[in-house]
């Protein structure tokens, strides 16, 4: 059988199946960017490649997939970190004209070229981690045409580097200053005008929402849904994060492919987002940087069955953080989340949480041949380090 590529003598974490997948001695082979088998080396046929790539007994799992990213912003908020240190919550931070707002100001002044500059660093540390999907929101230009902008940026990262963007409109992610006090007349405008004319110009995978007391109310977030639909995009939600405003819940009756943040999730979202197969996202970046305190109810999501994914929520003000490796060590240290959990949750069901489920996040026939490849004995050292990068090759689409 004739392929373009074969890696062989490799030790396999599919994600396929239960659990990890795990094979210890694996061959995969490539065709045209596809894989056309993964699996034992003994269950294989008989390959004739152009590019024979001997493993020596690494290990191998799928491209790792970052999806919940604002990746794309203009400045930082050092300065917000001091006072949080000082003692200022985020919520008095935000109130005070800063937080989201502030980068706003800083991205609105960007032209797309500086966008990609800036983002170009942050992208390119994920990519040295093994990094081969990332989801990249808008969110920080709330006008029609810096939202544009930013979306526009955020594609063409996925033009200068060997990587899968996934671009999420996220207009409603903050009241900007000509909207101030008028809330529901911004929400016309995201509706109205932002979506339909990102959507039209092709920008968009899926579209988001900040539903929280220093964001937008479950009924607006509503109305973001709706429009949504009406141009048949994908939902996802930034939920629960500070408080309990039944935002899972909502997104989940929306058909969601995620809920993210969730630390003050409850019962009835777990049940909600069990049912309707809606992804949980955890971001202990955010968690750790912001210095919560309440835990997300792992328990209850494990008991319901609901996947849960991980992403760093790279963003300038909570979560200044570009390693999925170190997300990862967050997961198990801060959450408890085992190994099993957090290599699935920055795999296979990442992809899932991007609609991705049949290209990217696992090992198996006709998905993407995204791989990383590692220096490693266990794949348990991919979340036990801190500060070390085993990654030995990065394949996208088979090259």
């Amino acid at each position: 059988m004739q392929c373009d590529r074969l890696w062989k003598d490799a030790r396999l974490a599919t994600m396929a199946g239960d659990g990890l997948g795990l094979v210890e001695d694996g061959v995969i082979a490539a065709t045209g960017g596809r894989i056309v088998h993964a699996g034992p080396a003994a269950d294989a046929p008989r390959f004739e490649a152009a590019e024979v790539i001997a493993c020596d007994g690494r290990w191998i799992t799928p491209g790792l997939i970052d999806c919940h990213t604002h990746l794309v912003h203009a400045g930082d908020r050092a300065h917000e970190f001091e006072l949080r240190l000082a003692g200022a919550s985020y919520e008095e931070i935000a109130r005070a004209g800063g937080g989201i707002a502030s980068t706003v100001t800083a991205t609105r002044a960007a032209s797309e070229a500086a966008l990609i500059s800036s983002a170009l660093p942050r992208l390119d540390a994920l990519i040295a981690e093994g990094a081969t999907t990332v989801e990249v929101k808008s969110g920080y230009g709330l006008s029609v045409e810096s939202e544009m902008r930013m979306l526009r940026a955020a594609r063409a990262l996925g033009d200068t580097r060997p990587v899968r963007i996934a671009t999420t409109f996220l207009g409603a992610h903050a009241l900007p200053p000509e909207y101030a006090g008028d809330a529901d007349g911004y929400v016309d405008l995201v509706c109205d005008e932002m979506l339909p004319a990102a959507a039209a110009a092709g920008l968009i995978d899926a579209v988001d929402a900040f539903c929280e007391g220093i964001g937008f109310t479950t009924g607006q977030t509503a109305r973001v849904f709706a429009a949504a639909r009406r141009l048949g995009l994908p939902v996802k939600l930034h939920a629960e994060q500070l408080s309990n405003l039944h935002g899972a819940r909502l997104a989940a009756q929306a058909g969601a492919l995620s809920a993210d943040h969730l630390e003050y999730l409850d019962e009835d979202g777990i049940a909600a987002m069990a049912a309707a197969g809606t992804i949980a996202t955890l971001l202990p970046g955010a968690y750790y940087f912001t210095r919560e305190t309440k835990l997300p109810p792992i328990a209850g999501l494990r008991a319901a069955g609901v996947p849960i994914a991980l992403a760093t929520d790279c963003n300038p003000g909570t979560s200044p953080l570009t390693s999925l490796l170190l997300t990862m060590n967050m997961a198990a240290t801060l959450f408890r989340m085992t190994v099993e959990e957090c290599l699935l949750g920055v795999t296979r069901h990442a992809g899932t949480a991007l609609g991705l489920s049949r290209e990217a996040g696992m090992l198996a026939p006709g998905l993407s041949c995204d791989l990383a490849i590692w220096d490693v004995e266990r794949p348990a050292e991919l979340v036990y380090r801190i500060g070390a990068n085993p990654l030995h090759a990065r394949v996208f689409k088979g090259r």
